[in-house]
């Protein structure tokens, strides 16, 4: 791809990620208020809602150019990936479908970086480790907001699950995303994913039940920790690809 195509996809996720965290952080400013919520600029005030909403704007269109430089096709996956995470902020986040916008969004982005590498097709394994990592990873990250999210009218897929529906959901679509990232290249599964999957099992499981007691955040970070190997073995696999 060269530095200058690296830079290029590099800005182009960049500029995605803003125009979505920005977006959340403007459309929720009221709900994050009345959940006293410490880590939102806007929430606090040290940022005004205009600001924000200009910057969202600024990223959005950045984006559309930026993808593009990777050629159509591979430009086109992603802007589909940015428009289903916008998807959710807009609509999705508080219904039955809220975790579809993280599958696609988190499948499509490594089919974005593959489609844009000279004679490199899309990888479906990377493709299903990705959606399961980003299907995982949003059940994990309601688990620490759910009840201020149930107070505020937030009722996405996890929140009708619950919190111990929520904890088995994340377990069982990260371990099964660290299974299809040791599996999911040729060859036999390497030291690093068989070590992989076994910490996520262990972690996985380990949230699902400690995760049972009333206050205990052995949920979220037993999750936080598969998640965590689960992208070191993306970006591992990855390279195989290159």
């Amino acid at each position: 791809r060269g530095l200058a195509g690296t830079v290029a996809t590099a800005a182009a996720v960049l500029a995605g990620q803003l125009s979505v965290g920005w977006m959340n952080d403007y459309l929720d400013r009221d709900r994050d208020v009345r959940t006293r919520r410490s880590d939102k600029p806007v929430a606090t005030g040290v940022l005004g809602p205009p600001v924000v909403r200009t910057a969202m704007l600024v990223a959005a269109v950045a984006v559309v150019p930026l993808s593009l430089l990777s050629g159509v096709f591979a430009g086109s996956l992603h802007l589909l990936a940015v428009a289903s995470a916008w998807a959710y902020n807009l609509y999705l986040k508080a219904t039955a479908l809220s975790v579809l916008p993280y599958a696609v969004s988190f499948g499509l982005l490594p089919a974005f970086i593959t489609a844009g590498l000279p004679g490199r097709p899309v990888v479906g394994w990377l493709v299903a480790s990705g959606s399961l990592l980003g299907a995982g990873g949003h059940f994990a990250n309601v688990l620490p907001d759910i009840e201020d999210d149930l107070r505020t009218g937030v009722r996405g897929l996890p929140h009708r699950l619950g919190a111990a529906g929520s904890r088995i959901a994340a377990a069982v679509l990260l371990v099964a995303a660290s299974l299809v990232l040791a599996l999911g290249p040729p060859g036999p599964p390497g030291v690093l994913g068989v070590g992989a999957v076994a910490v996520s099992v262990v972690c996985g499981v380990g949230a699902a039940t400690l995760g049972r007691r009333r206050g205990s955040r052995a949920a979220f970070l037993g999750v936080l920790v598969v998640a965590v190997v689960d992208v070191a073995l993306l970006l591992a696999s990855g390279a195989s690809v290159r």
